[in-house]
């Protein structure tokens, strides 16, 4: 069992992890994790008059996206007022994990989407559900989940919190090891992914006060995974979670794009997040 680091002067909090990847920024170039072919009953939720020539437009949920984020971009795909597909989830009968208590976050799964006219938000979020229990259900999913001590929802979790703290592909595996460390060794997870989703927010800056937060997904105050999962994570994300790379990482930053630090030393940790800060104060002077 490894010692927590030493208490953290007042005001802004040294950071242990690359801080709130900027997820409510999306645009369609996003890296897409599959085309979904849906077929058109269940577009439309069984509608038997809608006419199979229309030709469908697409709509793509990129990884990451939270439930709030896929409910706006629904209903504005879809022309329904605001807040119909937030309603919709609640009514659906979606087919959840038992775990997730009628939430869908981590459930609304990535992916290209064909959308009729006729589509209805209660149709299309089940076809999302649905997909992402196919995807999530494999074995090896299952196995993966078995091996590392964990449930497959808490994989999903882990999962989420890879692809929102992840700067790269490349560093998922090692995003998903410090989490796996962590957890075994009964400290808290100290993301500021989590913080943000507790705020609905997404930013780089996290303050002493933020860290006090009163929220069960506030991983500073709270040991363990927090509740559900934080947003809907792609297959890549999902690999790294049940086959995260072997290390004792503990601590990660990124000084820079591309150049995410990975360490179990909290004193070089600190090095590397003095690093962090004066390449952000130095290009925040330029600006």
């Amino acid at each position: 069992m490894m010692n927590e680091p030493p208490p953290a002067r007042p005001g802004r909090r040294p950071r242990l992890t690359r801080r709130g990847r900027l997820v409510l920024i999306v645009t369609a170039t996003l890296v897409v994790a599959a085309v979904v072919l849906v077929p058109v009953l269940l577009l439309t939720g069984g509608n038997s008059g809608t006419s199979t020539q229309e030709a469908p437009t697409t709509l793509v949920i990129p990884e990451g996206r939270r439930a709030s984020q896929v409910y706006a971009t629904v209903d504005q795909a879809l022309g329904v007022p605001a807040g119909a597909a937030r309603k919709a989830a609640l009514t659906a009968r979606l087919k959840l994990p038992q775990a997730a208590g009628g939430n869908p976050e981590g459930y609304l799964f990535p992916a290209t989407y064909p959308v009729l006219s006729s589509t209805t938000p209660a149709a299309l979020l089940s076809y999302m559900v649905n997909t992402a229990n196919e995807r999530f259900g494999a074995d090896r999913i299952i196995d993966g989940a078995k091996r590392n001590g964990v449930t497959v929802y808490q994989t999903v979790t882990i999962a989420s919190i890879v692809q929102a703290e992840a700067d790269t592909a490349a560093d998922m595996g090692k995003v998903a090891r410090v989490v796996h460390n962590r957890l075994a060794l009964g400290m808290p997870l100290q993301m500021d992914s989590t913080l943000n989703y507790a705020l609905n927010r997404s930013t780089l800056d996290t303050t002493q006060a933020d860290t006090k937060t009163d929220s069960p997904y506030n991983t500073y105050e709270r040991k363990g995974l927090p509740p559900t999962p934080i947003g809907n994570p792609g297959e890549q994300a999902m690999h790294a979670a049940i086959n995260p790379p072997s290390g004792e990482w503990l601590y990660f930053v990124t000084v820079a794009p591309g150049d995410t630090r990975f360490t179990n030393s909290y004193a070089e940790h600190e090095k590397n997040v003095q690093e962090f800060n004066e390449k952000r104060g130095s290009a925040s002077d330029a600006g």
